[in-house]
């Protein structure tokens, strides 16, 4: 069977070693000769799961004391209003960077329970760099921000900090570079673009951040109630946390995320590289924002748009298609992808302005 170069942007590539130990785990789990999905969540080889799911998230991110490790349901759109929900009180204020589609839905949410302040947006420019030079009001709840925004390929370089909490949606990076979790109140991301299937989102976040609020909150959105429950308040979603850990060992055993972030960086220089040397293509996203999770591009001649995705699907390279509010092309190049396959774009890439050039002779 050819091998597919699999750029899509979520959910996007995992390990095959991720895959496979799943695909056995399903048939045969833990020795019970019953499978993974038939099991009890509260059986002791599941609970050992989920205790080594939350222990590799420490030690990657090297988490400190005070943090709880939780894995929950409704992807990163529910954290939209589970933070605000537990984190602004009435009549106060939170600070929000737009950034794009997923800053403006946690804005959306973030009104329904007080107010929001917008400290800053790209959208004057459809998103495509991240603002700077920023202050944030030192009366604000929180500072709300998201790291990489998979739409429009940008992402920051440097995280911000500031002396308010600061929360942080990794969906699109997480494990893709060192953290310094000690900076942010809180850290969430939905597993299925760089750790693992649709279905589980991590939580990190602060123990001393909750239970301020006076409103009272439903037991199902109430990080309290999650956190006593071991991530087990209701069934978790053990098969996604199953390929998530996975996921998770494939980066401890590769290195961790400092070789997580050489690997993708050398990925990322390879594209980038090409985009700009050859002429006929060109990068959406403003150059020193450019992010190392999702290559954003467009052809200089949009007519050429379906012959090139025409040689792509020759290639076998597949998810290529960028959003509908950017256009063009973008290659989702996560953890797992192979900088194999990066050459091979690079290589159609390449094979294309041939044949262009040759039209033109």
């Amino acid at each position: 069977m050819p091998k597919v170069h699999n750029f899509s942007a979520g959910p996007g590539i995992l390990p095959q070693e991720a895959i496979d130990n799943s695909i056995a785990a399903l048939q045969n789990f833990a020795g019970t000769n019953l499978s993974l999905i038939e099991v009890s969540h509260r059986g002791k080889e599941f609970e050992a799961v989920l205790d080594e799911a939350v222990a590799t998230v420490k030690e990657l991110f090297n988490v400190p004391e005070g943090y709880s490790v939780l894995f929950l349901q409704g992807g990163a759109s529910m954290q939209f209003c589970m933070i605000p929900y537990n984190l602004l009180d009435e009549g106060q204020t939170a600070a929000y960077v737009n950034t794009g589609v997923w800053a403006k839905k946690a804005i959306k949410e973030a009104k329904l329970f007080g107010n929001v302040n917008v400290i800053a947006s790209s959208e004057d420019q459809n998103f495509n760099y991240i603002p700077k030079g920023w202050s944030v009001p030192s009366d604000a709840a929180y500072l709300h921000i998201t790291s990489n925004n998979t739409i429009y390929g940008t992402q920051y370089q440097e995280l911000p900090s500031a002396n308010i909490p600061v929360i942080c949606d990794m969906s699109s990076d997480i494990f893709s570079r060192p953290v310094d979790v000690s900076k942010f109140d809180m850290i969430y991301a939905g597993a299925q673009k760089n750790m693992g299937p649709a279905g589980v989102t991590l939580v990190i976040v602060k123990d001393s951040i909750l239970g301020k609020v006076k409103r009272a909150i439903p037991s199902m959105l109430d990080y309290r109630i999650h956190i006593e429950g071991g991530s087990m308040y209701n069934t978790p979603p053990v098969f996604p946390i199953y390929v998530s850990l996975q996921t998770l060992k494939w980066v401890k055993s590769n290195g961790g995320v400092v070789a997580m972030q050489k690997r993708n960086q050398e990925k990322a220089d390879l594209l980038y590289g090409e985009i700009d040397r050859n002429p006929l293509f060109k990068g959406t996203a403003a150059t020193e924002d450019r992010s190392v999770m999702n290559v954003t591009f467009v052809l200089n001649d949009d007519s050429l748009n379906d012959e090139f995705m025409a040689l792509a699907k020759q290639r076998n390279l597949s998810g290529l298609k960028g959003h509908r509010s950017v256009g063009g092309f973008r290659a989702s190049i996560y953890n797992a992808l192979s900088i194999e396959s990066v050459q091979a774009l690079v290589d159609a890439m390449q094979e294309f302005e041939r044949m262009k050039s040759g039209a033109q002779a």
